[in-house]
C-alpha cells in the first residue's frame, strides 16, 4: 500500500490546516507553490503519466507528506494492482463495528439450507434480513412442509397494491417478490396464478421478482410480456431468462429491444443475440452501437462491447468517450488529511434513519473529491440501494437502479492500504480503473476486495442503519456534515 498511510499519519498528526492558498504560516504549513506540485502529482496519477516531472519534483521536496505522495503515485502507474503497497506502512484502520446479533442467526441459516425444518424456523425470525434470507433458501425438498407453504402464501397474498413505503423495522413488497420465487420452486400450482397477478403490480421490483419466478416456471408467454416492460430492469430480467429458455426463437423481440434506452435492457438483448442466425442482427447491432458510441458514457462500456459481440465485432472495436482529466476541488486538502464527512440520509418511505462516512483522501484523494463533487451536485439525491446482500455488502448510488448505469466518466483506482474492512466504503467498478460512482458498504470483513477495489471512506456514525437497508431503499440525499474551509 502506499505511503499513503505514512501520508494519514502525518497529515493527521500535523492537523493541517492550511489549504491550497495559505502560505507557512506556521511550522511544517505548505506553501501555495507546493500545494500546486500536490495537484500535479495528482493529476500525474490520474493520467498515469509515469513522465510528468512533478513526480520527480516531488520525490526530492524537503516535506514528507509530498514525498510520499510522488512515490505512491509513481507505484501506482506502474503496477496497476500496486502490489508494493502491502511492504509499506499500513495507515490508520477504519473504525472496528461490532456485528448485528442477527447476522450470525444468518451465516448459521445459510449451513442449515438443507433442512427444512430450520429454514421454515427461520421465516419467523425476528428480523426481516434473516426471514428474507430464510425465503431465498427454500427448495423443491421443502414442498411437503404445509407450514412452510403457508407462511410462503400468506407474504404473497398480504401485499397491498401500494408497496412503496415500509417502517424503520418492516419490510414493503420484499416478503411478497421474495415469496413468490420461493414458492415458484416449491408449489408451482399455487406460484402461478399468483406470478401472473404480481407481475402486473405497480412497483417494479415486484415485477422484477415475478419475472424471475416466471423463469422458475418456465411460462415464456409471461416473460416475452415482461420483456415489453415500462421498466428496464424487469426488462432485463425477463430477457435473460426467455434467451435461456427459447434461445434464438425470441430474436424478434430482442432486436425490438435493442431500441431502448436502458443499458442493462439493451446489454441483455444483445448478450441474446449473439451468434443469432439471422442476417439483420449485425446490422441492427451496429446501428445500436453507433446510438451508444453518441451518448459518450464510459461507464455503459459493457452495452457497446455486447453490441459489438452481438455484430460479430470484437470488443476492441468499442470507442469510448475521451477521459477528462482535471483536479477536484479540495483533493490536495483531502490528501493532506482534511477531514470532510457526508451524512447520509434515508428516505422516510424507506424507514428513514442517516449515517455518515469519512472520506478517507489520505487513501483515495482524486475519488474522495470526486465524491465530494458529486455530492454537492445533488448526484446521489433520490438514488436507491439497488444491491443488498446481507452477509457481504450494499451497493447504490446508479441513476438506473442497476450494475450498468454509473456515472459518465470513469473513476481511477486508487489501491491503498485500507482493508475492507466492515463498515469501508468502496468503489464499485467493471474491472481496473472503471469506477462508475456507485458506493458499496462491507458489511463484514470482506478483504479479498483489497486486491481490486478502492476504499474512499468509511462509516463512522450510523452502522445500525446500513445494517437495516433493504433492496430498494432509497437515499433522501446526501449532504457535507462537516468540512474545512477552502
Amino acid at each position: 500500500m502506499p505511503n499513503v498511510w505514512i501520508l494519514g499519519t502525518l497529515a493527521l498528526s500535523i492537523a493541517f490546516s492550511a489549504l491550497p492558498g495559505a502560505v507557512g504560516a506556521q511550522p511544517g504549513a505548505l506553501s501555495a507553490r507546493d500545494s500546486a506540485l500536490i495537484g500535479r502529482i495528482l493529476l500525474a496519477e490520474d493520467r498515469r503519466d509515469s513522465t510528468d516531472g512533478a513526480l520527480a519534483e516531488g520525490a526530492r521536496h524537503g516535506d514528507a507528506r509530498v514525498r510520499v505522495l510522488a512515490q505512491r503515485a509513481r507505484g501506482r502507474i506502474r503496477d496497476p494492482r500496486f502490489a508494493a503497497r502491502e511492504s509499506l506502512p499500513v495507515a490508520r484502520p477504519p473504525v472496528p463495528w461490532p456485528e448485528p446479533a442477527w447476522r450470525l442467526r444468518y451465516r448459521a441459516l445459510t449451513a442449515r439450507r438443507a433442512e427444512c425444518a430450520a429454514v421454515r424456523s427461520a421465516l419467523a425470525d425476528s428480523a426481516w434480513p434473516v426471514r428474507l434470507h430464510a425465503a431465498d433458501l427454500v427448495t423443491a425438498p421443502c414442498a411437503p412442509d404445509d407450514s412452510l407453504i403457508r407462511v410462503l402464501r400468506g407474504w404473497i397474498d398480504a401485499l397491498p397494491a401500494e408497496a412503496s413505503r415500509r417502517s424503520s423495522d418492516g419490510v414493503s413488497w420484499h416478503a411478497a417478490a421474495h415469496a413468490l420465487v420461493a414458492l415458484a420452486r416449491v408449489e408451482p400450482r399455487e406460484a402461478r396464478p399468483r406470478v401472473r397477478t404480481l407481475a402486473a403490480h405497480r412497483q417494479w421490483q415486484v415485477r422484477t421478482y415475478a419475472a424471475r419466478a416466471a423463469a422458475v416456471l418456465s411460462d415464456t408467454v409471461l416473460l416475452r410480456t415482461l420483456a415489453r416492460d415500462t421498466d428496464d430492469n424487469v426488462k432485463e430480467v425477463a430477457i435473460e431468462s426467455l434467451a435461456k429458455l427459447t434461445g434464438h426463437a425470441d430474436d424478434d423481440l430482442f432486436l425490438a429491444a435493442l431500441r431502448g434506452d436502458g443499458a442493462q435492457a439493451v446489454r441483455a438483448a444483445a448478450i441474446a443475440l449473439k451468434a443469432s442466425p439471422r442476417a439483420d442482427v449485425s446490422t441492427a447491432a451496429n446501428a445500436t452501437f453507433e446510438r451508444w458510441v453518441a451518448r459518450a458514457n464510459q461507464s455503459e462500456r459493457d452495452v457497446r462491447v455486447a453490441l459489438l459481440e452481438a455484430a460479430g465485432r470484437p470488443a476492441s472495436d468499442d470507442r469510448p468517450p475521451p477521459d477528462r482529466i482535471e483536479l477536484p476541488p479540495q483533493a490536495v486538502a483531502l490528501a493532506l488529511g482534511a477531514d470532510l464527512r457526508l451524512r447520509v440520509t434515508i428516505a422516510r418511505r424507506s424507514g428513514g434513519g442517516s449515517f455518515v462516512v469519512r472520506l478517507r483522501g489520505d487513501a483515495a484523494p482524486m475519488m474522495a473529491a470526486r465524491i465530494l463533487a458529486l455530492v454537492r451536485s445533488g448526484y446521489y439525491d433520490g438514488l436507491s440501494w439497488h444491491r443488498v446482500e446481507h452477509d457481504f455488502v450494499i451497493q447504490g448510488g446508479s441513476p438506473g437502479a442497476n450494475e450498468y448505469v454509473g456515472l459518465a466518466q470513469y473513476l481511477r483506482d486508487e489501491l491503498g492500504s485500507v482493508p475492507h474492512a466492515r463498515g469501508t466504503v468502496g468503489m464499485s467498478t467493471r474491472g481496473h480503473d472503471t469506477g462508475d460512482a456507485q458506493w458499496f458498504v462491507n458489511l463484514k470483513d470482506n478483504l479479498r476486495l483489497n486486491r481490486d477495489y478502492t476504499v474512499f471512506a468509511e462509516v463512522i456514525e450510523g452502522i445500525d442503519v446500513v445494517d437495516g437497508i433493504l433492496e430498494g431503499d432509497v437515499m433522501e440525499h446526501v449532504r457535507v456534515e462537516l468540512s474545512t474551509p477552502r
